[in-house]
């Protein structure tokens, strides 16, 4: 998953963005609403934690902005005011979920792991194709029931090949895996899926698309 913290408390959304990272999320930060929008512009998110009371542009004009857009990733209001009223009108400005601070990291982890099943075509709890296995909750994997120590880019590679159907591009793995950080033209999605393939073994499930990118077969 690719997470867009939008918090104006640095320390806070650093704190939030090194947790989610060590949950194999890649995660971007905006300390403002304005900063929010231009990266919610060029970039695909599959989620947004997002304050409500941010600098320039209000967080609520952000999520009106945003549940205005056809395709949107799903957004959960983080924020100090957490009354009944503060959270219906969260809700009522499009937002998906809504949890008050403080709150239990945990809660927060598991709240975005289900706005990411939500987006989009369901998904299970538990991702399958054959005779792999990944718990993004555990953050575990098993092929053949045989339990495989990926790294957090392996892991969330092979989360990206297992959830979608079809082949995924390299351009696809790096915006959802990676954050806005990466050099572009970087050949880090190449060996990642070197080590991944090795660790997943024979026969293997990952199988390159020429011209277009990678896909999972089932073996």
């Amino acid at each position: 998953m690719r997470i867009l913290i939008v918090e104006d408390e640095e320390r806070l959304a650093e704190t939030i963005a090194r947790g989610l990272r060590r949950e194999g999320m890649a995660v971007d930060h905006a300390f403002d609403g304005a900063a929010a929008l231009e990266k919610l512009a060029v970039n695909s998110y599959d989620a947004v934690v997002l304050d409500r009371n941010l600098p320039c542009v209000h967080g609520d004009e952000v999520c009106s902005r945003l549940a205005a857009e056809s395709e949107r990733p799903g957004i959960l209001m983080l924020t100090a005011a957490g009354g009944v009223d503060d959270r219906v009108d969260g809700l009522n400005l499009g937002a998906d979920d809504y949890l008050p601070k403080p709150f239990a990291f945990v809660e927060l982890v598991a709240r975005l792991r289900a706005l990411g099943r939500r987006s989009g075509r369901a998904r299970p709890p538990v991702l399958s194709r054959g005779d792999l296995e990944l718990d993004p909750v555990s953050h575990s994997v098993k092929r053949g029931g045989r339990a495989v120590e990926l790294t957090r880019k392996e892991f969330a590679i092979l989360e990206v090949l297992l959830a979608t159907d079809g082949a995924v591009s390299t351009e696809e793995l790096l915006e959802h895996a990676w954050d806005e950080n990466i050099d572009p033209f970087t050949n880090s999605v190449r060996v990642a899926l070197v080590t991944l393939r090795r660790k997943l073994g024979d026969p293997q499930p990952i199988e390159t698309v020429r011209g277009v990118g990678y896909r999972l077969c089932e073996r």
